[in-house]
């Protein structure tokens, strides 16, 4: 028997969702008028309109994770648009829309989530500078811009250390500067500054605070390494230091992630190593499509202070999966984790599909 249990908060902000949603269509629905437009007969430059063309992105997933013998289900949706508006101008945004069915006392408990995780407009002023505006995702370290995804990330659940340096939400709201400092044939330098104000908003909540990362990238070594730092600037002010470390061979299927983070009351690191073989018939074959995952993962009490969303006492987590990449963006994960810590071990077994889809909002021209 399935029971609900929404809370208030949860229907403020799916009502606040609906709200932005339809700010957001309209938005997208004055741009869709302004590059069909481009694509008129009259128009001077067709390959301009076809720039002009929104993507529609994002993933359909299922999910599932049994710990100390509970399981959980979580079926998602994650749409994603890019709308250009003109050369210099892109319009971006992902939302969330979940149910979450947890085991209940009578049943099965459920609770229902729709929201924006970023919405934010870049404005390209030159191929070092970008201007960003809105809710964008905090940049700090990788895993919470490059990975968070769940159709891009090797395993369902997010490394521990996850939350550390994301200002709470995992987002700010105000502005950003980004872009490459430096380009060369050898190397390359980027950045990325951001300043956020404090919000309240259901949908759009934040922290005041500001920071940034730096990163170098050797083009023939395909080695990334990195920097970040931020603080807050409400309530007790913390600082927040980060690096990481990715490194992908060339002409491998072979990938190296890491992160370290340490905050004013605890620290941690994690490692994620992946593997495709090429060796019989390619990436795309039947063996090839197999992808054994490893992460190792260890969080650190600097003191009984709670303020972050790592565990409360020094934990180590090992991360065995097993994924299948289907035709067509589909992907099957599994995985088995188990946990160690003075609070007791505990083993967690995890098993989801997900599929990333990715079309036009018309065919051009």
């Amino acid at each position: 028997m399935w029971h609900s249990n929404l809370s208030p908060k949860y229907r403020q902000a799916t009502r606040a969702a609906g709200r932005a949603v339809i700010a957001l269509a309209w938005l997208v629905g004055a741009q869709l008028c302004a590059a069909q437009d481009t694509l008129s007969p009259n128009s001077n430059s067709q390959n301009t309109g076809s720039q002009n063309i929104p993507l529609i992105s994002g993933g359909v997933g299922f999910f599932s994770s049994t710990n100390g013998g509970n399981t959980t289900y979580l079926p998602i949706i994650e749409p994603l648009i890019a709308a250009p508006i003109g050369p210099h101008l892109l319009v971006e945004s992902r939302a969330a829309i979940l149910e979450s069915f947890v085991p209940g006392p009578k049943g099965y408990d459920h609770n229902h989530f729709a929201g924006f995780t970023y919405l934010q407009a870049d404005y390209l002023i030159s191929r070092h500078f970008t201007l960003v505006a809105g809710d964008y995702l905090i940049p700090f370290n990788t895993y919470n811009e490059r990975l968070s995804p769940f159709w891009i990330n090797n395993l369902q659940d997010g490394p521990l250390i996850g939350g550390l340096g994301l200002l709470g939400s995992g987002s700010g709201l105000g502005g950003m500067i980004r872009g490459n400092a430096i380009a060369r044939n050898k190397y390359s330098i980027d950045y990325a500054y951001f300043y956020s104000v404090r919000s309240a908003n259901e949908q759009f909540s934040a922290q005041h605070g500001n920071g940034g990362r730096a990163s170098l990238y050797l083009p023939e070594q395909r080695l990334e390494v990195g920097l970040s730092y931020d603080r807050t600037l409400q309530g007790t002010h913390e600082n927040f230091y980060g690096m990481h470390v990715w490194w992908e061979p060339k002409d491998t299927a072979f990938r190296l992630r890491s992160e370290f983070a340490r905050g004013h009351h605890a620290q941690g690191y994690w490692i994620e190593a992946d593997y495709r073989t090429q060796a019989f018939g390619g990436l795309n074959s039947v063996i090839g499509r197999i992808e054994p995952v490893f992460r190792m993962q260890q969080t650190f009490r600097r003191d009984t202070i709670v303020s972050d969303s790592l565990p409360l006492v020094d934990t180590q987590r090992a991360d065995f999966g097993l994924d299948y990449n289907l035709p067509h963006s589909t992907r099957i994960l599994t995985s088995y984790s188990r946990q160690f810590s003075a609070n007791g071990n505990h083993n967690i077994w995890e098993t989801g599909i997900s599929y990333r889809f990715l079309f036009p909002a018309w065919k051009g021209k």
